[in-house]
């Protein structure tokens, strides 16, 4: 008897690459140690790229796409999962080079694996995903380094995004003054707040040609857009400051001089979510269930239909999405 699943598979359609939703075999899923049946997945930028086929994200034809999951485990070959045990994924080259989370089930590496806090549901952990649990990461970077509220604003880039919006709400709720930086002040402005930006900014006020050095303004920066955005950020971070960045929505250039290094002590800090150690990846989701104001989480995402996914890739790209979408795999 045929075991049949639904999924976003992606595949080359006249030359190009496309995600579209099929119905496949269970059998069909790769070997993994542990199979999953996804409750939720997401929805980030680079499901965005994969889908619609505008990014070189596939390493392989067909993928099931979508860089994360949670759900409940439902055969184990690991002795460190059982049957019935909560899990979440984000990242380790879903949708890239193994087939990812948009499915109704998942064949996985045991090591990929993150217990979901107790404090959150599947549903929620997706309303965070990679976007939340990178937000996460980037706001360690900022205490890590000694960043106190009291140092001064911290500016948060493409805020009103997933990465963003879940950036001001954690530095908010830390006790920081957030400075919202967004290309849609009067769209976004309400919502923004709503999340504890103390201060809104246009877009384009950093989108531009830098000087070397700029008043400085910034304790911290979290990044999300790149390229001028990013430069200009950098210029204008407070001496011994710290830069985190992690996101190119905006480019992957980076315009700057050595100034802001050398002169004030600034410090730049990648913040890589795909391939970050299972105790780092732990540790922020245990965190984010200790910040996450759950009431505040429910006004920054939206749950739709598995089917509706392609259709949504194509307007995240768009900047046409605010916030965070949870797919519900089985609706």
């Amino acid at each position: 008897m045929t075991d049949n699943i639904r999924a976003i598979v992606a595949r080359d359609i006249d030359g190009r690459t496309r995600g579209t939703l099929e119905e496949i075999d269970a059998l069909s899923l790769p070997a993994g140690d542990v199979t999953v049946d996804v409750a939720c997945s997401t929805l980030n930028y680079k499901d965005g790229l994969a889908i619609t086929g505008k990014g070189k994200i596939c390493r392989s034809l067909p993928m099931v796409c979508g860089i994360d999951l949670a759900g409940t485990v439902r055969e184990s070959r690991s002795p460190e999962w059982q049957a019935g045990d909560r899990v979440l994924v984000n990242g380790f080259g879903l949708s890239e080079r193994y087939w990812g989370g948009l499915a109704q089930r998942a064949s996985l590496q045991a090591g990929w694996l993150v217990r979901i806090p107790q404090a959150f549901s599947a549903e929620q952990v997706m309303a965070l995903g990679t976007a939340g649990y990178t937000a996460m990461l980037c706001v360690q970077a900022i205490t890590d380094h000694g960043v106190r509220p009291d140092a001064g604003p911290v500016l948060v880039t493409g805020a009103a995004g997933g990465v963003g919006s879940v950036a001001v709400m954690l530095l908010s709720a830390l006790g920081y003054k957030v400075t919202a930086l967004t290309g849609r002040v009067e769209e976004t402005g309400e919502f923004l707040r709503g999340l504890g930006a103390s201060e809104l900014l246009a877009r384009e006020q950093l989108a531009r040609d830098a000087k070397p050095l700029e008043a400085e303004t910034w304790a911290a920066v979290v990044d999300t857009v790149g390229d001028k955005v990013l430069g200009t950020a950098i210029a204008q971070t407070r001496y011994e400051g710290i830069v985190a960045a992690c996101g190119l929505a905006g480019g992957a250039g980076l315009p700057t001089t050595v100034m802001p290094f050398i002169l004030r002590g600034v410090t730049l800090r990648g913040i890589d979510s795909v391939m970050a150690s299972i105790p780092r990846r732990q540790h922020a989701w245990d965190r984010l269930a200790e910040l996450v104001d759950p009431a505040k989480l429910a006004r920054i995402y939206r749950v739709e239909p598995l089917a509706r996914a392609p259709e949504l890739a194509a307007e995240l790209l768009a900047g046409k999405v605010q916030g965070r979408i949870v797919i519900d795999v089985n609706a």
